[in-house]
């Protein structure tokens, strides 16, 4: 079974009991400003989670683009990826355990679904402890779908426990479902996760209880349901291979072994160098071709996708691939990532130019970087053969230097590279980005303050206000918002000059100042392309998208109103009407990263 198959087959079950296909939101998220980029499906849904109505209903079912790098350095083995994609189907205060159970179990064992064999199948369930109970609701709700009681492990929060993301928030238990990926005739008669070859493949969120600031979990009014299954996973698993040798990623790797005249699986370490080009850059493309997408840069999301790429570059040297002269051979790997994915997700072909533009641009930048670097590493004082690990990580953090080619660098001279010392100064830099990132992403739209609410609002103003100064090519690239002030990045290749940032604050000023109601409607993507909303067109048609409009009411429908100011598709929270808002002060305007720049501004009471 093809990974288009599979995926089509999942939204299909679904959507025949009665669940809405919505898309794939964005890889960088709009709601959830607490991450860098969309690292599960409930991200774009954390506002309907928590009790607001989706404009599609209570049952939805997707299959969401996501992007992790906790574990990038694990990325080269056969499962871990940066990029994937991750099914599921969803209850926003519908139905429950029972029908949650009932249908993963059919999906994975009938003939409408995966028709896997249930000997091979095992599950576990929340223990219990002192904040919550023993999951025995669906413990029974297994036993009655035909699992042997000695395949239904009973498991601590560490194993079976989601939440909350943050102190405080919705949480509950989640039961896990399992595959043998070993020899059937070996599998064991009883299950409780602690051997390798049992291979997590589903994992089923109810939603139940809500942590307070005081710790105490308490019921949840609206009960939820969120599940997740790998696609890549599971297509690895149907069609008894490892990750790489599915059809989401065997062209790519075909393509490297062409270009590098080497053969997969032929090893010395050229699996782990295929894996790590094909799924680098198979991220860095979608990243950077996503409707709000980043290019590379030294902050943030640009700076992952710069990361991506030299880490990708590195490991193509690795295999004799010629990365100084001649970087056609990005192109053709980029080519074959975005054929594979073209039919689902078709911005990627419409985006093409631009992505092969910035990966090109960034492997130039990355090869200046290397001459730089190499002059610096000749300059390093070696004493007993052994290179500090903190001249290593000065090299890396300063230069954006590989520690990869500084051990190959001292090799080539007999010596040692202290990789322990590296690791700690290393370990230290993450855990200062952590704390910054921290505070940076604190609040914003997952915070619905009043400050932030009215920041919020006043962004769509913004935008609305730069698209009449600088032109329609002005879309949203990202936003950061908090209470104390909105950080707003949009496309725009040059810095604007003062005339235009007065023209752009006096504008939003004067919509402010004639306080301009704020309203929403739910209207199909289509008849909000019509009325002209801005946004991010990501969705399929036919889907439900709510539309703010600010402006003057005519008292009549909506979409008739007069001296409308901003329209435009968005989930945050707003005010009613601008006379809540204050006054709008620019602070200050600067580049982002290629063709992108950024606006902060506060709002003055």
């Amino acid at each position: 079974m093809t990974a288009s198959e599979l995926r089509q087959k999942y939204l299909k079950f679904f959507a025949d009991r009665g669940h809405k296909i919505i898309s794939s939101a964005s890889l960088l998220p709009e709601n959830d400003p607490t991450v860098l980029f969309t690292t599960a499906g409930m991200h774009p849904l954390v506002p309907y989670l928590m009790g607001e109505n989706h404009p599609s209903g209570q049952r939805l079912v997707d299959a969401q683009k996501c992007v992790r790098t906790d574990d990038i350095d694990e990325v080269g083995d056969a499962t871990h990826h940066t990029f994937f994609e991750m099914m599921g189907n969803w209850s926003l205060g519908d139905y429950f355990k029972k029908e949650s159970i009932a249908w993963s179990w059919e999906f994975l064992t009938s003939a409408e679904g995966l028709n896997l064999n249930p000997a091979l199948l095992a599950v576990s369930v929340f223990a219990g402890d002192g904040d919550a109970p023993f999951d025995e609701e669906s413990y029974n709700l297994w036993l009655e779908a035909g699992v042997p009681a000695e395949r239904i492990a009973k498991l601590p929060k560490k194993n079976n426990w989601w939440g909350p993301a943050g102190q405080s928030g919705p949480c509950g238990p989640d039961t896990e479902i399992f595959y043998w990926s070993g020899k059937e005739d070996e599998v064991p008669a009883s299950f409780n996760d602690d051997h390798d070859l049992w291979v997590e493949i589903w994992n089923n969120v109810f939603m139940q209880y809500f942590k307070n600031t005081e710790g105490k979990f308490n019921l949840l009014q609206q009960k939820n349901v969120d599940t997740g299954l790998g696609l890549e996973r599971v297509t690895a698993i149907l069609n008894h291979c490892d990750n790489y040798q599915t059809d989401l990623f065997w062209p790519i790797i075909q393509k490297i072994e062409h270009l590098s005249a080497k053969k997969y699986l032929s090893d010395g370490g050229t699996t782990r160098s295929m894996r790590i080009v094909a799924d680098h850059l198979k991220a860095s493309v979608f990243i950077i071709g996503d409707p709000r997408g980043v290019t590379p840069s030294n902050i943030g999301q640009g700076y992952v996708v710069r990361r991506l790429l030299r880490r990708a570059i590195v490991q193509a040297g690795r295999l004799d691939i010629n990365t100084k002269t001649d970087l056609n051979w990005l192109n053709d790997i980029v080519f074959v990532i975005i054929d594979i994915y073209a039919e689902a997700y078709p911005e990627l072909a419409e985006n093409r130019d631009a992505i092969m533009q910035a990966v090109i641009q960034e492997a130039e930048k990355f090869q200046r970087t290397l001459e730089n670097g190499l002059k610096e590493f000749d300059k390093i004082v070696v004493e007993n053969n052994l290179v500090k690990g903190q001249d290593v990580f000065n090299l890396f953090q300063s230069y954006g230097f590989p520690w990869e080619l500084s051990e190959e660098l001292a090799l080539e001279k007999g010596w040692r590279i202290d990789r322990q010392g590296f690791e700690q100064e290393l370990a230290k830099h993450q855990e200062l980005s952590r704390t910054a990132s921290a505070g940076k992403f604190k609040g914003g739209l997952a915070d619905h303050s009043v400050e932030t609410t009215r920041l919020h609002t006043a962004a769509h103003l913004l935008l609305a206000a730069l698209r009449q100064v600088l032109g329609d090519h002005v879309v949203q690239k990202g936003s950061n918002i908090t209470a104390e002030r909105l950080r707003f990045d949009f496309s725009h290749p040059e810095k604007m000059t003062s005339e235009q940032k007065s023209e752009v604050e006096a504008l939003v000023n004067e919509a402010i100042s004639k306080k301009l109601k704020v309203s929403f409607e739910e209207i199909s993507l289509t008849d909000a392309k019509e009325s002209g909303a801005t946004g991010v067109f990501d969705s399929k048609y036919g889907e439900m998208v709510k539309v703010y409009t600010v402006g003057h009411d005519n008292g009549e429908e909506q979409r008739n109103w007069d001296d409308i100011f901003s329209r435009e598709i968005c989930g945050g929270p707003h005010v009613e009407s601008l006379a809540d808002l204050g006054h709008f002060k620019l602070i200050k305007e600067e580049a982002s990263s290629a063709g992108v720049r950024r606006i902060k501004a506060i709002l003055e009471y």
